[in-house]
C-alpha cells in the first residue's frame, strides 16, 4: 500500500520518510526555526519530510504541566510552517470537534496512542479524506491494529499510517518489540517507528521522563526491519522544552542519525528488490 501526502509517497517498500518536529508548539520562533533547520537537513540528504508538532497536549501527567498555546495562535503557527516552507504538516487531535478545525490546515491527522480505539474519533478523522496516522496504544497488541485500520477504512479512506511507540511493561516503563513492526506491515499499510516516545519513562514525579540515549538505537534497529518512516520529536534545546524534555532528540544530532538510517534503509530495501 502506498499512501500519498501531497507529493510524498509513503510505503514500506519506498525510501524512508521522516516525520519530525518539536513535541508541542511552544512559540513561533522555536517552531519555525526547527522546521527550517530540519527541512535544510532533509533536502541535503534527499529524504522526504513531514513536519510534526502538537498544538495541544491533552494527556499531560499533571494539571500543572504546559498544555499548549491558545488554539487559534497555535494553528496559525502550524499554517505558517506549511506556507513558509512548503512542508506537509501533521498534528494530533483529541476530539471530533477539533478534527473539523484542524483538517482545514494539516495534511496528516494523528490519533494519539491513548485514543487509538476511540471509534467516533477514528471515523471522524477518516471522513476528512486526509491521511490518518494512528499511534499504536501502549496497551494494544500489534495484531489488533487491523481493527483500528478497518474503522478508518469503513469511511472509504485508505490513507492510513500505523505507528509503533512502545508497549507498557510493568509500571513506568515501555519496551519495543521489533516483531510488532513486521506484524503491522502484514496489515498492508505503511508502518512508522516513533523512536522518541518509545524511550519515555511515563510519569516520573508528575512528568514524563525518558532515556534519550536510546533514541538512536531504536531508530537504527527499526529501520533495519524495512519500514515506511521514522517519527522523531526534535528540539533545539530539549532540556528546556516545555513537553517531553527527556525524550526529544537534540536538533544538532539529527543529521548524523539520518545519514545512518538512510544508509540502513537503502541496504535493506535494495536487498529486498534483489
Amino acid at each position: 500500500m502506498i499512501v500519498e501526502v501531497n507529493n510524498i509517497k509513503i510505503s514500506n517498500h519506498l525510501p524512508l520518510v521522516l516525520i519530525a518536529g518539536p513535541c508541542v508548539i511552544e512559540n513561533e520562533y522555536i517552531t519555525l526555526y526547527t522546521a527550517e533547520k530540519i527541512k535544510s537537513i532533509t533536502e541535503k540528504l534527499d529524504i522526504n519530510y513531514i513536519f510534526k508538532s502538537s498544538y495541544k497536549k491533552a494527556n499531560r501527567t499533571s494539571l500543572r504541566s504546559f498544555t499548549g498555546l491558545p488554539l487559534d495562535e497555535a494553528l496559525k503557527i502550524l499554517e505558517k510552517v506549511k506556507n513558509d516552507f512548503s512542508l506537509p504538516v501533521l498534528t494530533d487531535v483529541h476530539t471530533e470537534q477539533e478534527i473539523g478545525i484542524v483538517s482545514n490546515i494539516v495534511d496528516v491527522i494523528q490519533i494519539p496512542a491513548f485514543l487509538c480505539r476511540q471509534t467516533d474519533l477514528l471515523l471522524a478523522a477518516g471522513k476528512t479524506g486526509k491521511a490518518v496516522n494512528v499511534k499504536k496504544g501502549q496497551f494494544l497488541a500489534p495484531f489488533d491494529m487491523k481493527y483500528v485500520a478497518e474503522k478508518i477504512e469503513s469511511t472509504g479512506n485508505k490513507k492510513i499510517l500505523l505507528t509503533e511507540r512502545g508497549t507498557t511493561f510493568g509500571y513506568h516503563n515501555l519496551v519495543v518489540d521489533m516483531r510488532s513492526l513486521e506484524i503491522m506491515k502484514d496489515i498492508d499499510y505503511p508502518v512508522i517507528m516513533d523512536a522518541t516516545h518509545a524511550v519515555q519513562i511515563p510519569s516520573q514525579g508528575g512528568v514524563s521522563g525518558g532515556e534519550r540515549k536510546f533514541i538512536s538505537t531504536l531508530a537504527k534497529a527499526s529501520v533495519s526491519v524495512g519500514i515506511a518512516g521514522l517519527f522523531l520529536e526534535v528540539h533545539p534545546e530539549p532540556d528546556k522544552a516545555l513537553s517531553d524534555a527527556a525524550s526529544q532528540l537534540p536538533l544538532n544530532q539529527l543529521e548524523s542519525l539520518l545519514r545512518t538510517v538512510k544508509h540502513i534503509d537503502e541496504i535493506i530495501k535494495n536487498e529486498k528488490r534483489n
